[in-house]
């Protein structure tokens, strides 16, 4: 795709957005209160306990073998298919993609990239703190522990926080975090809730994490959640940013039609000290009313001979074309004459006439 398309539909879905009405005045980005900041240490606190509690093998991890060895999954079959699909909705990729349709709407509709960049900010955030966790502790899922009673850290798993949950708390908590009045932010902040435990009770019943697991999953989103004030500033210039460079690309596709580099080829053909200067040519008053214009070679003013001679008409007589010109009748023949051709032709001609008299 070439570069002058790619602009033209990013113009268009500038354009969609610049006509569209401003966003509302009653939308207020959430700041960093004293409620705020005490929720964000207790869960804070609430995360190194259950970190700990796992790194010294205690009493979460025996809980985590026995629900293990319950098998929720044999006990209640009849809920799997369902909840097979339940599952889905902590899913990075589907999630992700109906959170941000959604928040692409809205971003259409109120005139600003705040809901996608704050969602886009929100899952960065999310892939950083919860995966390199994951990465840093190893733990094994309970479909791949190998000894009865231990912790399974540091054995090259990736379970430990739920990504799951984490997912779920992240990506449906972000609507409630956007939502434009205290009513709706409530709403959702419930419905999310409601999601991201179901979401993390689902995959302890399949068998894919520890309770443990479930528990920091829950954690670490809700950190995320809590923290994303701190974040508006950057959110803010990101959106000031995207918007200036619009504004660049916008005008550089108004005023650049024609490419910088065929522009600085022809300004020296164009320019006095180039090769060629473009003279006026001197026409009579029968020719025609605009002067033509004829090349001529920029050495011919200094003296030096041309490379190549221009043909100028004189103004003392009319230029005429070929059909008005008069025939000229030669008086000789340069070439020499043929004897053979003429002989033959003699001869065919005499031939020709009838011979008079006996």
């Amino acid at each position: 795709m070439r570069t002058d398309q790619i602009l033209t539909r990013l113009e268009r879905v500038f354009a969609r957005l610049d006509r569209e009405p401003e966003r509302p005045a009653h939308l207020q980005t959430p700041q960093m209160s004293r409620h705020r900041v005490v929720l964000l240490g207790s869960t804070l606190a609430f995360y190194l306990a259950i970190v700990v509690a796992v790194l010294t093998t205690s009493w979460l991890v025996r809980l985590d073998w026995q629900i293990m060895f319950f098998r929720p999954y044999e006990q209640w079959p009849q809920l799997h298919a369902f909840l097979d699909y339940l599952v889905v909705l902590g899913q990075r990729g589907p999630t992700a993609v109906m959170v941000a349709a959604w928040l692409g709407w809205r971003s259409w509709r109120q005139h600003t990239l705040r809901p996608l960049i704050t969602l886009g900010v929100a899952l960065l955030l999310l892939n950083v703190t919860v995966g390199s966790v994951k990465l840093g502790l190893g733990r094994l899922g309970p479909h791949y522990a190998t000894e009865i009673g231990s912790a399974e850290l540091f054995a090259g798993g990736d379970i430990f926080p739920s990504g799951h949950t984490a997912n779920a708390v992240v990506t449906w908590g972000i609507l409630a975090y956007l939502a434009s009045t205290v009513v709706t932010r409530r709403v959702l902040s419930v419905v999310s809730a409601v999601v991201s435990l179901s979401v993390g009770a689902t995959t302890v019943y399949l068998g894919t994490h520890w309770v443990s697991d479930v528990l920091l999953g829950w954690s670490a989103g809700l950190l995320i959640m809590l923290a994303l004030p701190w974040f508006e500033p950057l959110i803010a210039r990101t959106e000031a940013y995207v918007f200036d460079l619009r504004e660049l690309l916008r005008r550089r596709a108004e005023t650049g039609r024609m490419p910088a580099p065929v522009v600085s080829a022809l300004t020296p053909l164009l320019s006095a000290g180039g090769k060629w200067q473009l003279k006026p040519v001197a026409v009579s008053a029968e020719g025609p009313s605009a002067a033509p214009v004829a090349a001529t070679p920029a050495g011919a003013a200094t003296g030096h001979a041309p490379a190549h001679r221009s043909v100028v008409h004189p103004a003392n007589r009319p230029h005429l074309i070929r059909s008005e010109r008069t025939p000229v009748t030669p008086v000789g023949s340069r070439r020499p004459a043929h004897t053979a051709h003429t002989e033959r032709a003699g001869t065919r001609s005499t031939a020709a006439r009838p011979v008079a008299g006996g």
